[in-house]
């Protein structure tokens, strides 16, 4: 079986290369270019193509992956946004994803960030680079004892509400799908779940009807001085309501490792240019907001168990037995 790798970075070659040593039925080629409407053609002659989530794949590109043969398109990630499904269906081209390759390290880069932008870490660190060791503007607030308001309970939504019940909050969620995993967790309405909370944490999947979900309205909702992360979608949040709630001083801190504009800046080194007419840009003057660059996934766990599943799920498209949980429908 012959594979081609889009939008290789260093370490998605040097994962999937030690993984590949166990699977000497397939063969995987690596290209730096993001697949797009005039790469696509270079999928010319193989039998599947892998993908990251940064990877628009719409009707057009369907239809061009169609008349090249293309059976199988590999989701080295989690989510699925980023593909017209129902026009995969219709030319007959399974999708498969991995569905959980470290929870925990998403988690753990929730809290991080929820750390860092409450006790102002990416402040000090400049400071005190530049020998300034004075304190002012570097005041944060305990957690412990405070609220956490973790929007999505899945997989990474339960490792979140672990951490921070580890940290002595009280945590509260909002999920159409309660979890039977966290006794400890008072489930509530999304209102209730954001008007309550100190820390708000999405981890909801992006679709119709989440796009957004945090907005002008939602954000009068909440307490003043809350301290919101985003770990999970950029599309979550409607960026320029949130950046009119930074100026209003709604938030203590805002810190985001997705954004709305990332498919033009995510895994891309750009110190060189001027982010002319960005969102992102204006996010980054504000002293109480941190922007990191969709590094969430990024452990050496996370990479191991998402170059092994994106195989195994290779593997069993070639053995016409398909591991149905990791089929997208």
């Amino acid at each position: 079986m012959k594979i081609l790798f889009y939008g290789t970075k260093s370490y998605d070659k040097e994962s999937f290369e030690i993984q590949l040593k166990n699977y000497n039925d397939i063969d995987m080629d690596f290209v730096d270019a993001e697949l797009d409407h005039h790469t696509v053609y270079l999928a010319q002659g193989f039998d599947a193509i892998c993908i990251f989530v940064n990877c628009i794949v719409d009707k057009a590109i369907i239809a061009i992956l169609k008349k090249l043969q293309i059976k199988l398109i590999l989701l080295r990630c989690a989510g699925f946004n980023n593909v017209d499904i129902e026009a995969c269906k219709k030319n007959q081209i399974i999708v498969m994803r991995v569905p959980s390759y470290s929870p925990e390290a998403v988690a753990e880069m929730a809290m991080t960030l929820a750390l860092a932008v409450n006790r102002k870490i990416h402040k000090s660190y400049i400071k005190v680079r530049e020998n300034n060791f004075a304190l002012n503007g570097l005041t944060g607030t305990t957690l412990y004892q405070k609220t956490a308001g973790i929007i999505g309970t899945g997989k990474i939504g339960i490792a979140m509400a672990k951490i921070c019940q580890g940290f002595g909050m009280k945590v509260i969620a909002y999920d159409k799908y309660p979890s039977s995993q966290l006794p400890f967790v008072q489930y509530v309405s999304l209102e209730e779940c954001l008007k309550s909370a100190d820390l708000i944490s999405l981890h909801c999947p992006l679709n119709e009807q989440t796009y957004h979900m945090i907005n002008e309205k939602t954000i009068a909702m909440m307490k003043d001085g809350v301290i919101l992360v985003n770990t999970s979608r950029g599309g979550l949040i409607k960026t320029e309501d949130l950046i009119k709630g930074i100026r209003d001083k709604k938030f203590f801190g805002v810190a985001l490792d997705v954004y709305e504009e990332e498919g033009d800046y995510v895994f891309e080194n750009l110190e060189d240019d001027i982010l002319e007419h960005s969102t992102t840009a204006r996010l980054l003057s504000f002293p109480n907001v941190i922007v990191t660059s969709h590094q969430g996934f990024l452990t050496k766990e996370a990479l191991q168990a998402i170059s092994k599943t994106t195989l195994e799920n290779a593997r069993s498209y070639q053995n016409n037995q398909l591991i149905q949980e990791n089929v997208v429908e």
